[in-house]
């Protein structure tokens, strides 16, 4: 029906729409009446800054730094898992593990809950 030939044809139709309306806005910065502060502006700026990513990395460090010893990151998912936080799929994960896992220490754990409460994860 189509024969041997590559060829593949596609057709867009292109158009161009033209604004219902237009609003002009025009905003003075300063401090006389009137006008919008910028002290405001920063201020609301910094309000809707988004919070910086807590890594299990920073989590470790805070818990050697306050604690003297170190966590495995197994360990920060198992705590986080029993406390129903969110949990990403990790991407060097295995099927099946070469050794059984253990589980953290009593202390270990209320370190990593002591972490997580820190950095305002949990509450």
């Amino acid at each position: 029906m189509f024969g041997r030939n590559v060829h593949v044809e596609t057709v867009v139709m292109l158009f161009h729409k033209k604004n219902d309306s237009v609003i002009n806005v025009k905003v003075e910065f300063g401090e006389s009446e009137g006008k919008v502060p910028l002290d405001n502006i920063a201020k609301r700026a910094e309000a809707y800054k988004p919070k910086a990513r807590v890594t299990y990395k920073k989590i470790q460090e805070y818990i050697e730094a306050k604690y003297g010893f170190k966590v495995h990151t197994t360990y920060i998912a198992e705590v986080k898992k029993e406390l129903g936080l969110p949990m990403y799929d990790a991407p060097n994960a295995v099927e099946e593990l070469k050794q059984p896992r253990k589980h953290p220490t009593p202390e270990k754990v209320e370190a990593i809950k002591d972490a997580l409460k820190y950095f305002d994860i949990v509450k």
